[in-house]
């Protein structure tokens, strides 16, 4: 059995709209060839990075201040 990564934009049209990941895994055994979409884990702490990164001046301590305001107001 062989196994390759590819990236989905290197596979023809028809086969990369079928898959929704940007890496697969290609295995070939005894002449038949799969085609396994690869998950890559979700990096949750840069996506909340993310959130506060058009907010240059709000600092983590304020950040913080104002989650425990929310709190409170539930």
């Amino acid at each position: 059995m062989t196994e390759t990564v590819l990236n989905t934009k290197t596979l023809p049209e028809a086969l990369s709209k079928l898959i929704r990941t940007e890496k697969v895994k290609i295995q070939q055994t005894d002449g038949e060839i799969r085609l396994i979409p690869i998950q890559e884990p979700i990096d949750y702490i840069s996506e909340l990075r993310g959130l506060l990164a058009d907010y240059p001046q709000m600092s983590v301590d304020k950040f913080l201040e104002r989650k425990h305001a929310d709190k409170d107001l539930e």
